[in-house]
Order: structure tokens, then sequence, then C-alpha cells
């Protein structure tokens, strides 16, 4: 057991270390990618960089690097399609945020867009992220393969819209009025959050040209971490620290949304959770010591407190 111990606490310091690393790559890369012009334009920009720099846990960069890792891809090729799919995440956060959605007014520790700016400059901030992710993908950079740039484009679009990302948001407006059961639930969160944390995953893979039936095992694993993901946010929502976590808590209970806590009960929902993981970690169960990266994330998920 002590063994068990020492390779989960070793794979948290590789975690800690790579996610502080991805962190900081990141921001570097939208500095880069997102300089303000001298032009009436300006005020978009550093409205980008407002919601974009700085900010957040890196979650979906930090597992198209994992993934990447897991076939040896470029580190540099990685973080170019980490900040493509942080970019559509980032655009969705700014649109949530909205008052005509959830009507926010903290977001990672800083006002929110359309709070530091206005709400014309929010939704273009939001339109430029989204139409910047899928221009950083066509770019030979991010890879010299056009088959390759032509797949992450094309699963990025399934996964941000109306049968990914977009259509979870949808159900979320909706279960405002309606009554959600717990398929309903997993269903809304499979394409809301799930979508994202799905192609990060299959990234990673589709950069080494590794074909579609070879990637089932990183579905499985993606699949899971992604429900585990939004079972611990929806206990943050009921127990967490809004100064820890950067953003208001309580909402969905204000708003009377069925979530996985509510329907499920805190206790069977923290059980569940750590089954979701170790099923997750049960997936990769091929691989060796080239996948420690994504049982730890898989780990971090249900661990973290923000």
């Amino acid at each position: 057991m002590a063994s068990v111990n020492d390779d989960a606490a070793a794979g948290t310091q590789r975690l800690l270390a790579v996610q502080a690393d991805v962190m900081a790559d990141i921001d570097r890369l939208f500095d880069q990618l997102l300089p303000v012009p001298d032009d009436p334009r300006a005020p978009l920009y550093r409205a980008m960089r407002h919601a974009a720099i700085a900010g957040g846990k890196r979650l979906r960069p930090l597992l198209v690097r994992a993934a990447g890792d897991l076939f040896h891809v470029d580190p540099g090729l990685s973080l170019r399609v980490g900040a493509a799919v942080e970019a559509m995440h980032v655009y969705s956060l700014i649109h949530d945020d909205l008052p005509c959605m959830d009507d926010d007014d903290l977001r990672r520790g800083k006002p929110t867009v359309h709070k530091a700016f206005d709400e014309a400059t929010a939704v273009l901030a939001g339109d430029s992220l989204h139409a910047l992710a899928f221009e950083w993908l066509c770019d030979p950079l991010t890879s010299n393969d056009p088959f390759v740039r032509g797949e992450l484009i094309r699963e990025l679009s399934r996964a941000a819209g109306p049968a990914g990302m977009a259509g979870g948001q949808m159900m979320d407006l909706a279960a405002e009025t309606a009554d959600f059961d717990l398929q309903t639930v997993t269903r809304l969160q499979q394409l809301k959050t799930g979508a994202l944390i799905g192609f990060s995953v299959e990234a990673g893979a589709i950069l080494a040209r590794i074909p579609p039936e070879g990637r089932t095992a990183l579905r499985g694993y993606a699949r899971d971490i992604g429900l585990a993901f939004q079972i611990a946010d929806d206990i943050m929502d009921v127990e967490g620290d809004e100064a820890l976590a950067g953003k208001a808590l309580h909402k969905d209970e204000a708003a009377g949304k069925a979530t996985f806590v509510t329907l499920m009960g805190l206790e069977r929902a923290r059980e569940q959770a750590t089954a979701l993981v170790e099923q997750a970690i049960g997936h990769l169960a091929s691989y060796g010591d080239e996948a420690a990266l994504l049982r730890a994330i898989a780990r971090y998920v249900v661990e973290r407190d923000r």
C-alpha cells in the first residue's frame, strides 16, 4: 500500500510541476497571439487578454499535453492546440457570464468581462476567441500535416457546437424551469463540460496520428474524468470557498437547478466521483509510466479546491 501511496504522491508532484509550466506557457503564448493593436480594436484585444491571461487551472491544455506526452508529441505542438481549446473554453465562460445567461460578476478571481468592459465588448471578445481557436489550429505551426489540422478542426467544432458544449449550455438554461432526472443531468454535463475535455484528451492522440480505433481507451478516460470533474464542481458549489474558487458559489441551488448533489446527496456524489476516477484510471491499464500524468490528473479533478 505504501508503494501505491508513494506512486500517487510522486504523480501529484509531477502534475503540479507540469501544470505550473503549462499555465506559464499558455499565458506567454496568449500574450504573443493577442497583441493590442494601436487602433479602435484595442478594447476588444484588452478584453480578450483580460479573460484569457493569468487565470484558471488550464485543465484542458494540461490534458492535451498529458495525452501528447503519452505518444511523445512535441510539447510545443501540444501547447498550440492547448491554447486553441483554452480560447474556446474562455469564449464559453465570457458568454456564460453575460446577464442573458448566468449573470455573473466574478470569474477566476477577476471581474467578468462585461463588468470590466461592457456587454457588447464581452460578446465580441467571446466571438473573437471562438474564431481564433480555429485560426490557430489551421496554422501549419500547429502541425505540418494538413490531415491532422483538418481532424483537429473537425473534432473541436463537434465538441463546441450543438452536439457538444453549446448544446449542453442550452440544456443548462432549460434546467432552470424543468425537472431533470439523473440521466438528463448526466447528459447535460457530458455535453457542456465533458465535450471539450474529451477533445483535449483526444487531441494529443490526433497530433500523434493515432487512428480513431486506437483512441477508445482515451475516450473512456475522458468521459469518466469529465463527469467526475462536474460532480466535484457541484460539491464545491455547496461546500466550497468563494475566495478559493474565484467565482460565485451556490448559484445552482438558488436557480433551482437539479445537480448531481441534489439528485444523489453529498456522500453518494463523493462516492460516485471517486468511482469514476478509478474507472478512468482503469482505462489506462494498457499504458505504463508514460500515462502517470493522466492518472494524476484524474485524481486531481476530485481533490482540487477551485
